[in-house]
């Protein structure tokens, strides 16, 4: 058994989640900075209604990634578990499957999405009539709808680059590259952040240049990884013979990758209701508002995943073990961290809601609307961190059942029902806000009883020493 294997169990836990996690943190919070960068420069230098167009596109982004993890996060559990058993040529073998089904995936959604672009958007939440400038509309006038087209037919062929660049990255982290996939997703970012200052300021390009520089930053993403992966010595490679889809293979990534694909296909349904809503009830501003939430709470929920994704190993190998009183503490200090993160988001939301607007855009309409979202949907965030890790934990001891409910629960299975009820009793967009914190206390509840019950039918102690 490997020395790095063995740490599992005798390394300090806390450690432990430490060294696994930093890798995983600064990927996921550098996957964030791609769309928040985006964002900021086109509120800032375009305008209001082209940060609303750009919220519009959010179900249309979450859709994309729910196809590229059911690829990405399938293709990469399956090769870990299968190299673990010593199959290389079987782990090869779904590596280029999983090349042929991005690609095939790609090309399915994007030829879709050039073809129905409009119909999407305004199913979306676009709209297709110019808002007043007194109430916050472009001089131009233009409208959601354009601004939404205008970003999403630019950005679609960095689509394609996002899922090879993404899926491959999490290959690349599981089998044993976490740092390499560190550096895959800086470099884009520094990309992204450079050309958006280049095409968005010094060229004035606007939403097309948003959308270029993150093409651009999604090719030197992607180009890096496949790099990879054709360099000799790798612990797993492209090889000649390994791209017709075989269906066992295909099965074998669908399989694992449905789970983390459903809830992000969720996810867009949930932002589809939402910007539906609050067009009714608040029209496009509302919508830009709802932007500005969406990214500030990413980055905050991109340091939580990346810690679940250090998380994980580390439960999976003690719990497997035996070694229940390891579990127990490193889920302790794992839940412990992530209510710090999100207590501290919580309270710089609530405290500081209008400096956060204003980072995004100077409309005072726009900044606003914004301030009454975080006042009202952000009051319980600090509990959301609970129901994010205990997730992790069902889904690192082998319960997916349980793991797929707590990842259902606060998005689907409570949201959905308040935001469509709350609106009848509170009026107006303040009902479609408070929908958030309530759903977010019911999953915090659900989540504590459920690990509570679990951890209450484990030994205090290890039931097993064998390593």
């Amino acid at each position: 058994m490997s020395e790095e294997i063995q740490h599992l169990a005798t390394r300090p836990v806390g450690r432990l989640l430490w060294h696994y996690s930093l890798p995983a943190v600064v990927g996921m919070v550098v996957m964030a900075l791609y769309n928040i960068v985006d964002r900021m420069f086109v509120g800032q230098e375009v305008g209001a209604i082209a940060m609303a167009g750009m919220a519009v596109t959010f179900p249309l982004m979450n859709l994309v990634t729910a196809i590229g993890v059911l690829v990405g996060a399938g293709a990469s559990t399956r090769i870990s578990i299968v190299l673990g058993a010593g199959d290389k040529p079987r782990a090869e073998a779904i590596l280029g499957n999983a090349a042929v089904l991005t690609l095939i995936n790609a090309a399915a959604y994007i030829a879709v999405f050039a073809l129905f672009i409009d119909p999407i958007l305004l199913a979306f939440g676009a709209s297709d009539v110019a808002l007043p400038v007194s109430e916050g509309g472009d001089p131009s006038g233009m409208t959601t709808l354009e601004a939404a087209r205008t970003y999403m037919l630019w950005v679609l062929p960095g689509l394609l680059l996002t899922n090879v660049a993404f899926g491959l990255n999490n290959v690349l982290r599981s089998t044993g590259y976490p740092r390499r996939a560190m550096v895959t997703m800086l470099i884009g970012a520094v990309v992204n952040i450079v050309l958006d200052a280049v095409f968005v300021l010094g060229l004035g390009w606007g939403l097309m240049g948003a959308a270029v520089a993150t093409d651009i930053a999604m090719l030197a993403s992607a180009w890096f990884v496949i790099v990879h992966f054709f360099k000799p010595g790798v612990t797993l490679g492209f090889r000649r013979g390994t791209y017709r889809l075989r269906r066992s293979v295909v099965w074998d990534i669908v399989a694992l990758g449905a789970p983390p694909a459903i809830v992000n296909a969720a996810s867009c349904f949930i932002n589809v209701l939402i910007n539906v809503g609050l067009r009714k009830a608040g029209g496009d501003m509302a919508i830009g508002a709802a932007g500005v939430f969406v990214t500030y709470t990413s980055l905050l929920t991109s340091v939580l995943i990346g810690i679940n994704m250090g998380l994980q190993p580390i439960i999976g190998y003690n719990y497997g073990a035996g070694l229940y009183h390891r579990l127990r503490r490193v889920l302790y200090i794992a839940a412990a961290a992530a209510t710090v993160i999100c207590t501290l988001g919580s309270v710089a939301g609530l405290t500081c809601a209008e400096e956060i607007a204003r980072a995004f855009t100077s409309n005072e309409v726009l900044i606003h609307h914004s301030v009454e979202c975080l006042h009202n949907a952000m009051w319980a965030f600090s509990v959301v961190g609970i129901p994010i890790v205990a997730t992790c934990f069902f889904q690192s001891i082998g319960a997916p059942r349980q793991s797929m409910l707590l990842s259902l629960a606060r998005q689907v299975l409570f949201l959905i029902p308040l935001m469509l009820l709350l609106p009848m009793v509170i009026p107006g967009v303040k009902g479609i806000w408070m929908s958030f914190p309530l759903s977010d206390l019911v999953a915090f509840s659900l989540s504590v009883y459920m690990v509570g019950r679990r951890l209450a039918s484990y030994p205090a102690r290890a039931v097993s020493q064998a390593l």
